[in-house]
């Protein structure tokens, strides 16, 4: 098996203990987040053992903070004078990283760009 980032513990110790399925789920989204950055980010080696855990940490977690509502945009209850109202950012628990998380694993190649200090001197 490839090299995971984080451990359940390390989810957990950032968020909250998780009943036994939670876990499962989690230790199978922990492989699915570290795998994703290195496909996603060809830069990640050069990023610290730290910035790696966090980042597959946070990944993780938005993809477990969905919950069993998953698919709900917005939701609102009302009693009486009282109402509340929700939005979901991750209503379906997809599992991605965001700009600064990239950012922080060494960027992405864009289509076209090419790194000059990659090629050899003449």
């Amino acid at each position: 098996m490839a090299d995971v980032y984080a451990t359940v513990g390390d989810v957990t110790a950032r968020w909250r203990a998780m009943s036994d399925s939670e876990e499962t789920r989690c230790a199978a989204l922990l492989v699915d987040a570290s795998d994703m950055i290195r496909t996603t980010c060809p830069n990640w080696q050069a990023a610290g053992e730290a910035t790696l855990r966090r980042v597959t940490c946070a990944a993780v977690m938005r993809a477990l903070q969905s919950g069993d509502m998953a698919g709900v945009t917005q939701s609102s209850q009302t009693a009486g004078p009282f109402s509340q109202s929700w939005s979901y950012s991750n209503p379906s628990g997809d599992l991605y990283l965001t700009k600064a998380e990239k950012k922080a694993l060494g960027g992405t190649v864009r289509l076209g760009s090419t790194d000059l200090s990659q090629l050899g001197g003449a």
